[in-house]
């Protein structure tokens, strides 16, 4: 039944919050905002097995997927948008798919996600395969939606995990690993927008960022793989390459045109005087890490 959801209960600290002024109001949210991190905290362990699980499938050519239905779905098609301008990498490489399509991102058509053939039927048509990953998201862990494209990443032999807020949910018996954040109940209860929104934010943040600093596209805590196709990103380019290479930031300038927009390939020309093409060489012999490819 939903209404034994955790998700749906009342919350005691908000019980009054309609009759609370701003401030009170806001920090009642405030106070049960701080609780999200925690519980994301308590999820590590877990969360770690899903990044090498990650880790794993990229580098055998593999790709990542999440899947999900209002908020849920938002979320997972904004995580994957955000990995190619942050990290260089493919758009197919990591992708969302939300109940109802496009569409969905800005209107909510909820309806959606009571079809279990639907989420299968969408997993297919993005041409997901035994090869890829498959990360289901449904705060209350029983979306009919992500079920149905669950079972049938399974059926395909791929590697499934989950992110739910409830205990011992239906997703969670459902996927090889389950990441399940008990941020408890909700402020207006049965919103999930909010505490079980932003820990799914936090976990696909750890779940996409660990994957791809695992795989070298971070050196030190600096985004080495950036794209600089705007002014901003080219002036964080030229400071990194800077930092990282210890020549300033003109000569930085110099060595990004000449490795062609790469900051790995500028960083690595940098730092051993090596020549575009020695700097790629040493890049691709590395697997794309510079910290590999300067030792």
């Amino acid at each position: 039944m939903l209404e034994n959801l955790l998700t749906e209960q009342l919350n005691r600290a908000s019980a009054a919050i309609d009759a609370a002024g701003a401030e009170e109001m806001l920090r009642i949210i405030n106070t049960e905002d701080h609780k999200v991190a925690e519980a994301v905290g308590r999820e590590i362990p877990v969360i770690a097995r899903a990044v090498d699980a990650i880790v794993a499938v990229f580098r055998r050519g593999g790709r990542l997927f999440y899947i999900g239905a209002g908020t849920s779905g938002r979320l997972g098609v904004l995580d994957a948008s955000e990995c190619p301008p942050t990290f260089g990498v493919r758009p197919e490489m990591v992708q969302g798919i939300i109940a109802g399509g496009e569409a969905a991102l800005s209107r909510a058509t909820e309806t959606t996600e009571d079809d279990p053939a639907l989420g299968a039927r969408d997993l297919a048509a993005a041409g997901f395969t035994a090869a890829d990953l498959l990360v289901g998201i449904a705060a209350s862990g029983r979306t009919p939606y992500v079920l149905g494209a669950v079972a049938a990443a399974r059926r395909l032999g791929a590697v499934t995990a989950g992110v739910s807020c409830v205990p011992d949910s239906e997703l969670a018996h459902a996927v090889d690993i389950s990441i399940a954040p008990l941020v408890g109940p909700e402020v207006i209860a049965g919103s999930t927008r909010m505490k079980a929104g932003t820990a799914q934010k936090l976990v696909l943040n750890m779940l996409s960022t660990g994957a791809f600093i695992r795989l070298g596209y971070v050196y030190g805590n600096m985004m080495v793989n950036v794209q600089p196709k705007n002014a901003k990103l080219l002036d964080r380019a030229r400071r990194i390459v800077a930092r990282v290479a210890g020549v300033p930031y003109g000569r930085a300038s110099e060595l990004l045109a000449a490795a062609a927009g790469s900051v790995r390939t500028a960083v690595v020309m940098g730092k051993t005087g090596a020549t575009r093409d020695a700097a790629e060489r040493r890049l691709a012999e590395a697997g794309g890490s510079v910290s590999k490819a300067l030792r």
